[in-house]
């Protein structure tokens, strides 16, 4: 592996990605928030991106981790390309307290399948202590469905120990060929 990485975290409005970046980033994170104006997001957040979230991590081997947050809006889905260009891997942020987790994340999978069949991914699930349904089980039985395999974690966005644990396992399946 080159000495940076390029880690793109996607996932719904208000799915927690602003807040995993800034969990674990080492300097303050950049970001494109405005005022939210759509219900949807008005309903978990004032503030939405509309381009990107931008944090940096150093490994304890030295590698840089450039971390890059989408926009969780559909409308913004051209920002989604170009983040992801020259990504080694992908987290999926599903909100469970969401009206539609399941829908959520397969809409994820869906606009990003090329580039998660080409690399990898890994998906955590947030907000599990306000919504215990769907539960974990929901998600693999959804993922055999489609026949994808991926690793799904309950995490806290907030909490560092939670996103490295979900940057650990991707990297782990990026060098270990998934």
């Amino acid at each position: 592996m080159s000495n940076e990485i390029k880690l793109v975290f996607t996932g719904s409005a208000g799915a927690g990605k602003t807040s995993a970046i800034a969990a674990i980033s080492e300097i303050p994170v950049i970001n494109t928030d405005v005022r939210a104006t759509d219900l949807t997001t008005l309903q978990h957040k004032s503030k939405t991106t509309v381009a990107m979230d931008y944090g940096e991590l150093t490994l304890d081997d030295g590698q840089k981790l450039r971390l890059y947050g989408t926009p969780g809006q559909q409308r913004f889905d051209y920002m989604w390309r170009i983040l992801i260009k020259g990504a080694l891997g992908l987290i999926i942020l599903v909100d469970n307290s969401g009206t539609d987790p399941i829908g959520d994340l397969a809409r994820y999978l869906d606009n990003f399948r090329g580039f998660i069949n080409e690399t990898s991914a890994v998906i955590g699930v947030t907000r599990m202590d306000i919504s215990a349904e769907p539960n974990l089980q929901c998600y693999y039985d959804y993922l055999g469905e489609r026949s994808i395999q991926l690793p799904v974690f309950p995490v806290d966005a907030r909490s560092r120990e939670s996103i490295v644990m979900l940057i650990q396992a991707l990297i782990a399946m990026l060098e270990y060929g998934n």
